[in-house]
């Protein structure tokens, strides 16, 4: 009975984590199971957003962002430079 119950058991987590995997984009799941080059990767992305270009690009999204008065308080807006406002997260996203 106990190995029976722990057989459902770990069947439910087994198809939760299946399902959490084939639910990720391509490129995601690449490095879901790749374990060095997800470390390549991070290692490359450290680097580079902490060049002072992204420092910089960084600090100036937080000044828009403070002077708006959007900053910290989780409207969940992000400032579009192409269209010079704020618009959804979501959808600035999805225009790139």
């Amino acid at each position: 009975m106990f190995l029976t119950s722990l057989r459902v058991d770990l069947t439910k987590y087994v198809s939760v984590i299946k399902h959490q995997i084939v639910s990720k984009e391509k490129t995601a799941r690449y490095y879901a199971k790749n374990a060095k080059a997800r470390a390549k990767k991070k290692e490359y992305d450290t680097a580079y957003h902490s060049t002072e270009e992204r420092k910089k690009y960084r600090a100036f999204l937080n000044r828009m962002r403070r002077k708006a008065g959007r900053y910290g308080n989780g409207d969940g807006m992000d400032y579009d430079h192409g269209e010079k406002k704020f618009i959804s997260a979501k959808r600035n996203r999805a225009k790139k």
